[in-house]
């Protein structure tokens, strides 16, 4: 039996009347807080058109990270590659590895993190938003670090300094394109929990050994929220479920106060679409989070998780992850 690490996946949530900077301050406080409770590494979401998320620049959010911590990985979980020529991510990524070697993480996703119009912006053309593409430009963006195709182009900063490459996903794609480059597949179990174990076995079932990675390495991302009492975890989660039906409404907002979430006078169809997006997660007291991990752990096999939240107040949200690390942590193992 081993240790499970633990891991933090941030989208620098944004409260109603709150500041952005706000918003990024609290996320700097959390990525220190976490670096001293243990957790290995803290990745920062792409996203972008959310009033709910302040981390739509991952490069430059992990460049500040990294100067107020020392010990922690930092990465993107992820950056959305339609929506960047792989020459530019390059330079992003190994300037934060030459900066900080041996610390950096790049989580690459294949979806654009936003409508399609956002899309569009980002990209100004539609050409490359096709996840057809997907395999090709990730191919020219490992290679712009390798340099091991000849190419007219070198990336610099980019060639030499090469971060720890993960995949990213949610469905079967990209857990077969991992396992097929032997790299590390990270499963968004936290909005995709009907996909994580079909996604994993696809992906251990088409790994090939790398030059990165001798045996397959899945990190499964699960939505955590912890506090004293199951009730108080539940009230602390009521923001993030109500932000989730907005968004899938059309109508994106920022993160709204507990108060406010359980004054909304939901439908019933959108109270089950709100249970239904729980499912699978980690919700309660110490006790309970534990007891849902282990079953997580215990199914997905994973060699790693990757803790989230959305938790309106950042004392909180901080105290969610102090009580993991000091009450939960410790009996998460699964067989070697």
């Amino acid at each position: 039996m081993i240790d499970v690490p633990l891991s933090v996946l941030d989208l620098a949530p944004v409260a109603a009347g709150a500041r952005v900077g706000e918003a990024l301050q609290y996320t700097t406080e959390l990525a220190r807080r976490t670096e001293e409770l243990g957790y290995r590494r803290f990745w920062v979401a792409e996203h972008h058109n959310m009033p709910a998320i302040a981390s739509s620049a991952p490069a430059v959010l992990i460049a500040h990270l990294a100067a107020h911590t020392s010990t922690i990985r930092l990465g993107s979980g992820g950056v959305m590659l339609p929506n960047h020529a792989p020459l530019v991510v390059a330079e992003q990524f190994g300037t934060l590895e030459a900066l900080h070697p041996g610390r950096i993480d790049l989580g690459i996703g294949r979806a654009p993190g936003t409508d399609q119009a956002t899309a569009l912006a980002l990209r100004r053309t539609v050409e490359g938003l096709s996840a057809e593409n997907f395999p090709q430009e990730l191919a020219d963006l490992i290679n712009y670090f390798t340099g091991e195709r000849p190419h007219p182009i070198t990336a610099s900063p980019g060639r030499g300094d090469k971060p720890d490459v993960w995949l990213l996903g949610s469905s079967g794609f990209s857990a077969q394109l991992a396992g097929l480059l032997g790299l590390p597949f990270s499963f968004a179990h936290h909005f995709s929990s009907a996909n994580t174990l079909p996604a994993l076995a696809l992906y251990r079932q088409h790994f090939r050994p790398s030059r990165w990675l001798d045996r397959p390495y899945a990190m499964v991302a699960v939505n955590a929220v912890c506090a004293e009492t199951d009730e108080r975890a539940e009230w602390l989660a009521g923001p993030a479920g109500l932000s989730f039906l907005k968004l899938r409404s059309g109508r994106p907002e920022p993160l709204v106060s507990p108060e406010e979430a359980a004054a909304y006078p939901y439908t019933e169809l959108e109270r089950e679409f709100v249970l239904q997006r729980r499912h699978g997660q980690a919700l309660g007291s110490p006790e309970t989070v534990r007891g849902q991990l282990a079953a997580l752990l215990a199914s997905t096999e994973a060699d790693e998780l990757m803790l989230t939240n959305m938790i309106y107040d950042s004392a909180d949200r901080i105290r969610s992850y102090e009580l993991i690390a000091e009450k939960v942590a410790g009996g998460l193992r699964r067989e070697v």
